[in-house]
């Protein structure tokens, strides 16, 4: 029994940050920042993943000693693991997708019939879960947290990303807990105005939103009720990829334990706060470093 499972692909990112021409190349996708997340909470976390025959084994081995399980995870020599070129402009301001690469899909089948987690967060980043594994995974646990973002990216010619509407809306119907950022949950329900695109996912009987909204924090709303959860500020920020992937990772090590989801979304603010402050996932900083931010925004948002 784990406490977090996540499935979605692994990727190996370059990510062009600002005023540095040579990219950093390293393990990515937001399975990755989720698990590692979970685990710097103390919760047991595992990946349900697909990479190709280039995946570097260190990366596995990396994942083994943080004590998160990737039993699950599926190499598939003559394929490619997915691949996105990251660039970011000064101050972050804009980033621009492309994809390189792509991992075969996931299907029922990848799946252990013994699969059991307290929760399981889906977090496709190119397309590669489908409906039915949804609904496999639905099966599977009590708690079904969904990001969204991999099911409404395109890709044109060359890999760069566009977005569309979420087709196939019946993946909502299956979750409790939704999170995406501000971009996301206006595509995936085609409509612009944020408060009417929260109501809407609530409408498909999803009881947890959560919309990150970058510097400004996120936007929680528990069956129509809606809080601001307030970022933690950092001295500087080098790399806010993943940061939205890590916010879910707290949330959720949290959540499985109890606590109420005001302080699991502080626990996630503040977890993405240290992510941010390095590149890719990379963060060190465990329960007690994250716990102590999470109580100062805990703080400011109760007396707020």
């Amino acid at each position: 029994m784990f406490d977090v499972a996540v499935v979605g692909h692994f990727a190996i990112d370059s990510i062009f940050l600002p005023d540095r021409q040579v990219p950093y190349v390293i393990l990515g996708g937001s399975a990755a920042y989720v698990s590692l997340a979970v685990r710097r909470l103390n919760a047991k976390a595992s990946v349900f993943s697909k990479v190709g025959g280039d995946f570097p084994e260190a990366y596995l081995w990396w994942f083994r000693e943080e004590g998160i399980d990737v039993s699950g995870v599926v190499r598939v020599k003559e394929a490619q693991t997915t691949r996105f070129e990251l660039k970011y402009a000064n101050g972050f301001s804009n980033r621009t997708l492309r994809l390189k690469s792509r991992a075969p899909i996931l299907t029922v089948e990848d799946l252990p019939k013994s699969l059991k987690s307290k929760a399981i967060h889906i977090a496709p980043i190119a397309g590669e879960i489908t409906f039915e594994v949804a609904e496999k995974l639905r099966s599977c646990t009590e708690v079904l947290s969904i990001d969204p973002q991999g099911l409404v990216r395109n890709f044109d010619t060359e890999g760069y990303v566009t977005y569309s509407p979420l087709m196939d809306k019946r993946i909502l119907e299956l979750a409790n807990i939704y999170k995406s950022s501000i971009e996301e949950i206006k595509t995936v329900t085609n409509i612009s105005d944020l408060n009417s695109a929260v109501k809407a996912i609530h409408d498909y009987g999803v009881e947890t939103v959560i919309v990150t909204l970058g510097a400004e924090g996120a936007l929680l709303s528990i069956e129509g009720t809606k809080y601001k959860i307030p970022a933690y500020h950092c001295e500087k920020i080098v790399d806010p990829t993943g940061a939205g992937d890590v916010f879910i990772g707290g949330f959720l090590a949290e959540y499985v334990r109890g606590e109420d989801s005001l302080w699991c979304a502080c626990v996630g603010s503040a977890a993405s706060s240290f992510a941010v402050e390095v590149v890719g996932p990379t963060f060190m900083e465990g329960e007690t470093e994250i716990h102590q931010r999470a109580r100062l925004l805990y703080e400011k948002e109760i007396k707020g």
